[in-house]
């Protein structure tokens, strides 16, 4: 057996080739800003996705060869091509604003160095290879002021995170701003428990966060009852308490990255509830920008649409006409106006583009009040993916010559392509899809049996078909309960729809359930889907929070491919569109699925949306097609005290009439 070489060695020629590696990073970004200057002639959009899928497609098969992964490879490269998008976006957007280049910028952000926001401000003036000078300031209003004022050239404010959800008093200041947005950018948010060199978890009983990690990192901080908590105006103050106090008791929550300025080390890392936490923040300037024509735009307004029934809807529907996509739905209260909201939207457009023109112009005449927030690069870059079968470990072509072959739409079960007709679902007093609409009401565990007896029956006379019972694991003595609770549904011709919420809850629902809903939460597990698809009885299939419409129909094409045609879709909200530590209704969802599939989809507005604002949106899923409403019980009660007979009532109303 050979003797290895000496380690030092080897680590000597790892560091030889990394730099190598970083050389040639450097090289191709260089020469990805030349495909820039070649778009910006000859007017080409930026993003190319069919070169892109054949440059992935080339590189995993000259990967595999030399031993690499196909799945490493690819993740590799779509961050290179993300790198590569939004420098070509960023160096097209400078030229077409040359009054807005600089060597340096004055940006103002929320709290001191090594806070969030900081990070995000840093990054973006990184990409466009401009100095910060930085201003740190105590508040977004401080922040506002710094611009209008021109104490800074930029403002960044936080607008969303996809674990709390929107910045609420951001909305709150945009209101009342003359500043326009003019750009946005999002980071990875990585929380730290962050303490003085020596510490460890142990000693820790002080900690020291800005409201939003300590929403953001619930799960976490309730298993360590025993801390403290102490509320800071940025997780830059937090940060610079602990450095001061030279106390190993304490800690604070932040990025090991704004840490290191304080020279904290991380105690613990990954605290957020959620494994994917970012956060967005939008740039404010006194002077709008122009967004070039091939570059992915967003279009960023506020609205008013008064107190008349359907306004909402009647406003959706003119960006529906010209198949402008909302991304983003948001509400806030009209200070001085009870029961007036002003609505926050998010348009995947150019404000210069026809159709955006044409709605604008319809809504002027629609709304009470109306006005563009700002029009500005969208920086969410979609990675390119491939397809399955490009993924999968080529046969040995000494035996055959036949490549695998990608499924084409036409053969996709979930699509209008493949089924002309609308599938309808009918299970006893429940019929969704093609024209029928139904109601479903949503109860949580543990319940007494009374109580649900009496609860089925004013449901039943409310005009619901069905009720889906959740928090199995909830009840005592499960078997009989269940029993108890189908009998006393079967009384009242009602339907009984079993929550699978955790893999253990399958069984139950299986055995029991007329009608099986899968939670969101298990969208993605494999197995549960061939089981469901392998069922007699109906499945109702909830999208994840977390998930694109694509992969809510690829898990129906699992259950479907299984045999079980009798599949329902369920939207409760995404938490990319959240309010307050919300999900929000993805309302574009719905119409994208219904114009792609031929499946019904039901909806679930009751944890997205205020409970006064549930007829409106009751109204608004039937126009848009959506094939019924979902309505739980619990999240809507304590808005209603108790009473909440007479919102059912509208709800349904709306639904039905």
């Amino acid at each position: 057996m050979n003797k290895p070489q000496p380690l030092d060695h080897t680590r000597e020629q790892i560091t030889s080739l990394d730099n190598d590696l970083l050389a040639l990073l450097a090289r191709r970004r260089e020469l990805s800003l030349d495909v820039a200057r070649s778009k910006e002639v000859d007017v080409r959009p930026i993003r190319d996705t069919i070169r892109e899928k054949e440059l992935l497609s080339r590189l995993v098969k000259q990967g595999r060869e030399q031993g690499l992964d196909a799945h490493y490879v690819i993740s590799l490269y779509q961050s290179i091509i993300e790198d590569s998008v939004l420098n070509q976006q960023a160096y097209l957007h400078g030229r077409a604003n040359p009054e807005t280049q600089q060597q340096q910028y004055c940006i103002a952000y929320l709290g001191a160095r090594g806070s969030y926001s900081y990070l995000a401000a840093s990054r973006y003036c990184d990409r466009r290879q401009v100095e910060m000078q930085d201003l740190g300031c105590q508040s977004f209003d401080e922040i506002v002021e710094a611009v209008e004022s021109g104490h800074a050239d930029y403002g960044f404010l936080p607008i969303e995170n996809t674990s709390s959800g929107s910045i609420n008093e951001v909305y709150d200041v945009l209101q009342h701003t003359s500043l326009a947005i003019v750009g946005e950018t999002t980071i990875e948010v990585g929380h730290c428990l962050l303490a003085n060199s020596g510490s460890s978890i142990n000693d820790i009983k002080t900690v020291y966060a800005h409201p939003q990690p300590i929403s953001q990192c619930s799960r976490y901080l309730s298993q360590h009852s025993e801390f403290k908590l102490e509320y800071c105006s940025s997780s830059a103050e937090a940060m610079e308490m602990v450095c001061n106090a030279n106390d190993n008791s304490v800690a604070a929550i932040g990025s090991a990255e704004g840490g290191a300025l304080y020279q904290l080390e991380a105690v613990e890392t990954g605290l957020a509830n959620q494994k994917v936490n970012q956060s967005r923040f939008i740039v404010v300037a006194r002077k709008a920008v122009e967004v070039p024509s091939q570059l992915p735009a967003k279009c960023t307004l506020i609205m008013a649409t008064g107190q008349k029934p359907g306004a909402l809807v009647e406003a959706l529907l003119v960006l529906k006409a010209r198949n402008l996509n909302m991304s983003k739905l948001e509400s806030r209260p009209i200070p001085g106006t009870p029961w007036e909201e002003m609505f926050y939207l998010d348009i995947d457009a150019n404000l210069s583009s026809e159709p955006m023109q044409a709605a604008l112009k319809e809504l002027e005449r629609t709304t009470r009040f109306i006005k563009v927030l700002g029009c500005y690069p969208c920086e969410t870059v979609k990675p390119t993916q491939l397809s399955n079968s490009q993924l999968m470990i080529e046969p040995n072509t000494s035996k055959s010559t036949t490549a695998p072959v990608a499924i084409d739409q036409k053969q996709q079960r979930f699509s209008k392509q493949y089924k002309n007709e609308l599938t309808q679902v009918i299970c006893g007093q429940l019929t969704l899809g093609n024209g029928s609409l139904g109601a479903v009401a949503q109860v949580q565990l543990p319940i007494d049996l009374q109580q649900f007896e009496q609860m089925a029956k004013e449901l039943k006379e409310s005009g619901f078909q069905a009720v889906v019972i959740q928090g199995l694991s909830q009840q005592s003595d499960l078997i009989s309960s269940i029993e108890k609770f189908k009998h006393a549904l079967s009384q009242f011709n009602l339907i009984c729809i079993l929550a699978i919420e955790h893999e253990t809850d399958l069984s139950m629902a299986i055995q029991f359930a007329d009608v099986v809903m899968l939670a969101g939460n298990l969208m993605y597990n494999q197995a549960i889907l061939n089981q469901l698809g392998s069922l007699l009885v109906p499945v109702i299939l909830e999208r994840n929070a977390m998930a694109s419409v694509d992969d809510l129909l690829n898990a129906a094409e699992e259950i479907l491919s299984q045999g079980n045609q009798q599949l329902i879709l369920c939207e409760s909200g995404v938490t990319t569109l959240n309010n307050s530590g919300r999900p929000s209704l993805d309302l574009a969802a719905l119409v994208e699925i219904k114009a792609l599939s031929h499946l019904p989809v039901i909806v679930n507005p009751s944890y997205a949306i205020d409970a006064e604002q549930l007829p409106t949106f009751a109204k608004a899923i039937k126009q848009l097609k959506g094939d019924g409403v979902m309505m739980n019980l619990s999240a809507i009660e304590p808005a209603t005290q108790g009473d909440s007979s007479m919102l059912i009532k509208a709800v349904l109303g709306n639904l039905y009439h």
